[in-house]
């Protein structure tokens, strides 16, 4: 791995640190406000709400712009915004709106900086390297935003809610200080002008037209589908004397760092059971384990038992989402992957904003358990899509692709 990777490492990982501190101080700051299932669950949906209304042109964005600065911008833009917030929420402002605004417009610069961030990943290290390069990646931002992030935003909430919001602003600001010194270009020649509708709809038709990939996406979609049900309604299940749990806030994040630590370990070991395995075996391999995340929490309340299901599925997928992901960037011309890329998270991650819309609606009418059986069936159904899926496809369409 070369300097200028390990620069984009750093950013990334202080990026996802913020991500991690806001995504879970916030619904822990909204229980102050509130204990309505729907409301709490709701910000989770205003998090990924920007992936089902903004993806496509973030996407072909991506395309259009050097890449770099798409991430600086998005970043300060973060930060901006999360700033003002805290300044609202200091002179006497604050409520449950207030950490909405907060959740939407940190949503829509992530589908900039996200995109981006994934699709200059290419260019800095070649294709060759891409497995270790997304396992390098994905292992600074598991341990940022869900190993380190969750159990300090637990601390940092018991703390005070300005806290928790302002520490966030400073990861961001040191992020983009990172990404300043990551020199080049990161523009992608373009033959002629298009319009922005014409470049969305080139990247909707590689993804639509492309089998493997086209598979991948719906079997992601469909995962997190069944996470962002689950995830959105967890702390109401896990946070507060009543609770099924009885965990305290930062108890709740060490709770939520146990997936970190698999997906730590994961990402870690992904190159070499994508080696040791081959990629389709080791794909059957994860996807099961990675049911486990939600599975656990049909069957038991007892935290022990949920933070080792939280481990093992962690793990698995992550080595799901490397060899995907390395996938994803072998099988795509770079001057489409930022459209690809965003056309994918459309798919795969804008459905974790209808999940969480899901679970709080589950959960508002016949109680949290019936969340996690009926997650719990979607979650392992998606290995469906790996039917059928051999190492001779894979490398037919790597063939066609080149």
């Amino acid at each position: 791995m070369n300097p200028t990777f390990w620069r984009l490492w750093s950013a990334a990982g202080l990026s996802s640190l913020a991500d991690g501190v806001l995504k879970v101080a916030l619904p822990l700051i909204a229980v102050g406000y509130t204990r309505e299932p729907a409301l709490i669950a709701g910000l989770a949906f205003a998090f990924s709400l920007p992936w089902l209304v903004l993806a496509l042109p973030a996407g072909a964005l991506v395309d259009r712009l050097d890449r770099r600065r798409a991430m600086l911008a998005a970043n300060l833009v973060r930060g901006g915004l999360l700033a003002a917030v805290t300044l609202l929420t200091v002179s006497g402002g604050g409520s449950i709106w207030a950490l909405y605004v907060a959740a939407v417009g940190v949503g829509c610069a992530e589908t900039i900086y996200d995109t981006a961030a994934q699709s200059i990943v290419p260019q800095v290290v070649g294709r060759d390297l891409l497995a270790r390069a997304n396992g390098r990646m994905f292992a600074a931002e598991q341990t940022a935003n869900e190993f380190a992030g969750p159990p300090l935003a637990g601390v940092l909430a018991a703390a005070g809610v300005v806290a928790a919001l302002v520490t966030p602003v400073a990861l961001w600001a040191v992020a983009v200080a990172a990404l300043l010194l990551v020199r080049g270009e990161y523009r992608i020649p373009r033959e002629k002008p298009t319009k922005l509708r014409t470049d969305i709809a080139e990247g909707l038709r590689f993804l639509v037209h492309h089998k493997v990939l086209r598979t991948f996406s719906v079997m992601v979609g469909t995962f997190n589908f069944a996470t962002g049900a689950t995830f959105a309604v967890l702390v109401l299940y896990a946070v507060g004397p009543g609770s099924a749990m009885g965990l305290s806030a930062p108890a709740f994040g060490l709770l939520m760092a146990t997936s970190a630590a698999g997906g730590l370990t994961g990402s870690l070991v992904a190159e070499v059971v994508e080696r040791r395995c081959g990629r389709v075996r080791a794909l059957w391999i994860s996807w099961l384990t990675g049911g486990l995340s939600v599975g656990v929490l049909a069957v038991t309340a007892n935290p022990y038992a949920a933070g080792a299901g939280f481990f093992v599925g962690g793990a698995g997928v992550l080595v799901s989402n490397v060899v995907m992901v390395s996938l994803r960037q072998r099988l795509t011309p770079d001057r489409l992957l930022g459209r690809l890329n965003s056309s994918y998270r459309l798919v795969a991650w804008g459905t974790k904003s209808l999940g969480a819309l899901a679970g709080g609606a589950i959960a508002q009418a016949f109680g949290l358990r019936l969340v996690f059986v009926v997650m719990a069936v979607l979650a392992f159904g998606v290995v469906a899509g790996l039917r059928g899926l051999t190492e001779d496809t894979l490398a037919q369409s790597e063939c066609a692709s080149a």
